[in-house]
């Protein structure tokens, strides 16, 4: 069992703001644990808010994608970076979420094998299309989405979520950042 968060030396603060502790306390209560992304964070507030705001919104504000839509994105994303960080993470919430581990599994090692729907193979190759080669997404790329069924506001959450877990993959990458030990275990 691993403490290591990341290979930086930050230290999270010795106090947190009344709102970051409520925070860290409902992760406790529903997750059983802090995730280590936000310990990251944890030595500047205002960096942690912005980071769990905008990760909140994403994932569980109200959006045509349901909660497993939006972890397989980050799945399929972080495949394609590598992630260590966020394929144990949200590969626990995949398989949490479809009360299937091997799905979870499928989806962190190569979602196209994976016995998916046609709207869900569709928001992947988007998503990884988004991350390998972002500058050649046309239009029928996103009309192949429509076709599939989602609206356009879907195709913006969509592209948000591959791009956030974009962005949160190189940053665990460049700080080493580990994932919290129990996620390994989970919905297995």
């Amino acid at each position: 069992m691993s403490s290591k968060v990341t290979a930086l030396q930050m230290s999270e603060s010795e106090t947190f703001s009344e709102k970051t502790q409520a925070y860290f306390d409902l992760c406790q209560e529903k997750l059983g644990l802090v995730p280590n992304v936000l310990k990251a964070y944890a030595f500047d507030d205002t960096k942690l808010r912005a980071f769990t705001d905008m990760y909140n919104d994403l994932m569980l504000a109200d959006s045509g994608l349901t909660k497993l839509e939006r972890e397989m994105i980050a799945v399929a994303v972080s495949s394609v970076n590598h992630c260590f960080y966020c394929l144990t993470a949200h590969g626990a919430a995949v398989r949490e979420l479809s009360g299937d581990p091997m799905l979870g599994e499928l989806m962190v090692m190569n979602y196209r094998v994976a016995d998916l729907t046609n709207r869900q193979r569709a928001m992947l190759d988007f998503a990884v299309k988004l991350t390998e080669k972002p500058a050649e997404i046309l239009e029928s790329d996103r009309q192949a989405l429509r076709d599939a069924g989602f609206s356009d506001r879907d195709i913006w959450d969509i592209s948000n979520v591959a791009a956030f877990f974009n962005m949160t993959n190189r940053v665990a990458a460049a700080t080493d950042m580990r994932p919290n030990d129990e996620y390994h275990s989970m919905a297995r």
